[in-house]
């Protein structure tokens, strides 16, 4: 047989296997997508936390430590929910009463040059707009209903994220190392290297994308303070969780704030704020994420946009999130354990693999 096409016959079992292994991780998160979600989350606070906790550690007893880092943080994520639904709240008729405006606003905006669309045709766009709501009222009370459901999953995953996160930063390296033990002797050392080599990357991913989503949450806010658009707190946390999904979180988050500036701040601002697209995405891109995602994420970006795509397909909005850690996670994985050792490594119990 010729021997390119026993290396290509090679490559193609191995991109195979590899293939049927992603669909089978994948198949299996679907399944147990709530205890997915948890344990991703749970190791998201660990990643986050454990510094926090290490350093109460030296005058505190590690579990009180631990307490006070998952409970504080808490109280502070909480605090934030509830100041951000309390200016909604006390804005709401204020809000309501811009809102009407700006619909007048961009109804005579799109009736003017250089669109010059008829007012008919606007009145009739108006018109259906109301009829599809009063048709499919029933239906839109349903999709609030199982919406609401959805909440009930999200705060039982968020509940069982924290439980375990506790767990995993009181005693997280003595559950590696006890699966390390239920190993062959010959593959510790390999196992090993490859836990290290994916915990450094994905707490380095985790701390580097909340660098960066409150980076341009901050940009992001300011500039809205700064023109007074209305909703600018609501809208910066919605930047900083949009900042997850990367390449199209920010500006799916930034288009949500230029439709809130057209309608309360007229066409001007609303323009200006989708140059701010542009600007945050070039600041995003070309400088926030070669410098802190550098070095804990060697990925090209096209490899990045397919991962996204990739996991948005097989997962919906959770498969966007994770996709990314978890490429960048198998891949230094893959680079570590190409690397040859040139002494063998032992393992100590209380050695973190942090």
């Amino acid at each position: 047989m010729n021997r390119g096409l026993r290396v290509a016959a090679a490559y193609a079992w191995r991109l195979l296997l590899l293939g049927v292994a992603v669909y089978a991780v994948f198949t299996i998160l679907g399944r147990l997508q709530l205890v997915g979600v948890a344990l991703f989350l749970a190791l998201v606070v660990t990643s986050v936390l454990r510094p926090l906790a290490d350093l109460l550690a030296r005058r505190l007893p590690r579990a009180a430590a631990v307490a006070l880092s998952v409970v504080g943080s808490l109280i502070a994520v909480l605090g934030l929910l509830g100041l951000v639904g309390g200016l909604i709240a006390g804005e709401s008729t204020r809000l309501g009463q811009e809102f009407s405006g700006g619909i007048g606003r961009i109804q005579r905006w799109l009736e003017g040059s250089p669109f010059h669309v008829s007012h008919s045709l606007l009145s009739d766009l108006q018109g259906k707009v109301s009829t599809f709501v009063s048709q499919h009222r029933s239906e839109l009370i349903s999709s609030v209903l199982s919406g609401a459901g959805r909440l009930v999953e999200v705060l039982t995953a968020a509940a069982l994220a924290l439980f375990c996160s506790f767990f995993f930063m009181h005693s997280g390296d003595k559950y590696w190392y006890w699966f390390q033990d239920l190993l062959p002797e010959g593959a510790q050392d390999t196992w090993g290297r490859a836990g290290r080599a994916a915990w450094r990357t994905f707490a380095g991913y985790t701390r580097g994308i909340i660098i960066v989503a409150a980076s341009n949450a901050v940009l992001v806010g300011i500039a809205l303070f700064a023109l007074r658009v209305p909703l600018a707190l609501p809208l910066m946390l919605l930047e900083f969780f949009a900042a997850f999904v990367p390449l199209i979180g920010s500006p799916i988050a930034l288009a949500v704030a230029t439709v809130v500036a057209l309608a309360a701040r007229g066409p001007v601002i609303a323009i200006v704020v989708l140059a701010l697209i542009v600007i945050v995405g070039q600041i995003e891109g070309h400088v926030l994420h070669p410098l802190v995602l550098g070095w804990a994420v060697r990925l090209h970006p096209v490899v990045v946009a397919l991962s996204v795509i990739t996991g948005t397909i097989l997962a919906g909005v959770v498969g966007a999130v994770v996709s990314v850690p978890m490429v960048s996670v198998a891949w230094s994985v893959l680079s570590e354990l190409r690397i040859p050792r040139t002494r063998p490594e032992t393992n100590h119990p209380g050695r973190s693999p942090d």
